[in-house]
């Protein structure tokens, strides 16, 4: 028996919504185009059936009565040229005109009364459906015309994008709470509808006041779009193009509510989406869709602005699937500019986050990412950089922090002392894997090779090695390795840390004395607000490499006396002092920002190291 979207589908043909690539259009806009009316075509043809029988020479038909024989065919005062209308015909055409002329510069009002007015009409299409649909449930025939009535109803209400001072009204509507619901609808093509135009008046690019948007994004999940939402992706068919259009544009309207930091725990809880996105990404594909990619986009913003979020993620075995998913980077690049691509970048976005946690650190150990990332680095395509990055930060020191206190304060939580000094340090494991795994020999190299046009490179290079000597134990085997390779060679690597110091100080600097400019004439608080302000362009401009470097640096002079005297000498030849390293320790701990008491204990020894 044929199924009612079936006989939906066919009867709607011509108006269909298509999905497209964002490549080649742009989807979010493909409802909006303008659309062929089923009418258009016949009028074509009767035109062309008029036009073929102009051509016949043979009358057909009744005679033409005998006023327009013998006087309207020739005659300049005959009907077509005002002599043959009586004047009642000619005032009421008059009159006529004038209507035409008086709706043609008539605005429409935007206003309350209008909005009620619309959502009213949009409420009866919906009652008016949902009651031909259950009276008439075995013959479509019966509810086909209310269903394209209804399709009508819900792009109706696009206009309202446009008056977003009217989503608080709207919000607290009923057609606020009947439009979600549509996500439900029997019909496949009414749910994507609906979907679409959720879309659009959610969409960061509407100019609407921050508690106008709040208050229709609270009705919409008070009505729960979330759950319709996820519920969805179970009942589309990504290889239909309309249901594959129904699924990014559900992942568009996900994103659109993450661009409120609020949401982002709230859509996290959401376990069955969270499970969905990581099943999504892992779908064999010949080409990377954009679907996947998108997938992959939003697990990316979820994982990487929350830590509960990281936390749900790493439960649900996330980076043994992101790791597996990353796995062909090692030997293949991505065509550039692609689908692909931007899929890859969101997965090592994903991995970099998840072994910045505790608990993401040891399943990253445990799925044998360390040796995946090393195999990343030997091999030298796209995924080498990146990998870098991913082992920068899972060999970082990270700090337990007691879920609950994580949930109220977010990822930026400090824990308490004792609760510091007594958890164990996740990374001294990874540390000794990156060394036993024969991962010094291609990071020592990549970082003599790397020019400073690869700024990024390095940065996670220097990070690697403050890593290594924070967390290798005290005259292991492991410890003693990553210290040779700091003296080989003539204490090459020794002096190209030197020389980077001073390229990092040098630009530091600058950005201090422009910053003294801004500051000039300003109160003390009004300093300090510069300060706090510039805080992350001052990072940024080298100052976090600046103090990774001296980290680094006052390790060597306090583990072996020939680095120290290398060193010394290095930075004699521009003047340049163990103060020098000493002072930017000390600015450290001493700076706006807070300093985690394991790192202070540690920056105060090394500090006494270079006195």
């Amino acid at each position: 028996m044929t199924s009612i979207d079936d006989l939906f589908k066919g009867a709607n043909a011509p108006t269909k919504r298509k999905f497209e690539n964002p490549s080649e259009a742009d989807p979010s806009q493909a409802y909006k185009s303008a659309k062929l009316t089923s009418q258009s075509d016949v009028k074509r043809s009767a035109h062309a059936s008029v036009a073929d029988e102009e051509d016949d020479d043979e009358e057909a038909g009744p005679a033409l009565p005998p006023d327009f024989e013998d006087e309207g065919g020739d005659d300049e005062d005959g009907r077509f040229f005002d002599g043959g209308l009586e004047e009642d015909a000619k005032d009421a055409m008059d009159f006529l005109d004038a209507q035409d002329g008086e709706d043609a510069i008539t605005e429409e009002k935007y206003d309350p009364p209008w909005l009620r007015k619309l959502a009213l009409n949009f409420e009866r299409k919906v009652n008016k459906n949902a009651s031909l649909r259950a009276k008439y449930e075995g013959d479509p025939s019966k509810f086909m015309e209310s269903e394209g009535d209804l399709d009508e109803g819900i792009k109706g209400l696009s206009i309202l994008s446009e008056h977003s001072e009217l989503y608080e009204e709207f919000a607290n509507n009923a057609a606020a709470t009947k439009l979600v619901e549509l996500l439900a609808h029997d019909n496949t093509d009414i749910a994507i509808g609906a979907i679409e135009i959720i879309s659009e008046l959610t969409d960061e690019d509407v100019e609407a006041d921050q508690e106008h948007w709040d208050a229709l994004v609270t009705a919409f999940l008070e009505a729960d779009l979330l759950g319709l939402l996820v519920s969805n992706f179970g009942r589309f068919n990504e290889d239909n193009a309309e249901d594959a259009s129904g699924v990014y544009h559900s992942l568009s309207v996900i994103e659109n509510l993450l661009s409120q930091p609020t949401n982002v725990d709230l859509i996290g809880k959401e376990t069955k989406l969270l499970t969905w996105l990581l099943n999504r990404i892992q779908e064999l594909e010949k080409t990377t869709s954009q679907n996947k990619q998108y997938a992959s986009e939003i697990l990316s913003i979820l994982i990487q602005s929350s830590r509960p979020n990281r936390r749900r993620v790493i439960e649900a075995n996330g980076v043994d699937i992101l790791l597996t998913q990353l796995a062909p980077y090692r030997k293949t690049d991505p065509q550039k500019e692609s689908e692909e691509e931007e899929y890859m970048e969101n997965l090592f976005n994903c991995l970099t986050s998840l072994v910045d946690e505790p608990e993401g650190k040891v399943k990253f150990l445990e799925a044998e990412g360390v040796e995946l990332c090393l195999l990343m680095v030997r091999d030298g395509k796209t995924s080498k950089s990146r990998s870098l990055k991913v082992l920068d930060h899972a060999c970082g020191y990270a700090e337990s922090v007691p879920i609950e206190e994580a949930q109220i304060n977010g990822s930026n939580t400090k824990a308490k002392a004792e609760e510091t000094e007594s958890a164990p340090n996740t990374a001294a494991p990874i540390c000794e894997k990156l060394v036993e795994a024969r991962g010094l020999k291609p990071i020592f190299s990549t970082f003599i090779k790397t020019k400073k046009h690869d700024p990024e490179t390095t940065e996670h290079i220097l990070g690697i090695f403050a890593s290594l000597f924070r967390s290798l134990p005290g005259d292991s085997d492991a410890r003693l390795r990553v210290l040779a390779k700091f003296l080989e060679k003539d204490y090459e690597k020794s002096t190209k840390l030197i020389a980077l110091r001073r390229d990092y100080a040098a630009r530091v600097a600058a950005f201090d004395a422009k910053t003294k400019d801004q500051k000039r004439g300003l109160s003390k608080e009004e300093q300090n607000t510069v300060d706090m302000q510039n805080i992350a362009s001052r990072l940024d401009e080298g100052l976090y490499c600046l103090e990774r470097i001296d980290a680094i640096l006052a390790w060597l002079v306090a583990e072996d006396d020939g680095a120290k005297i290398a060193i010394v000498k290095a930075l004699g030849e521009r003047d340049e002092t163990l103060a020098d390293v000493r002072r930017t320790l000390q600015a450290q701990l001493d700076g706006v920002l807070e300093v985690e008491a394991a790192e202070r204990e540690m920056l105060e020894t090394l500090i006494a190291f270079l006195r």
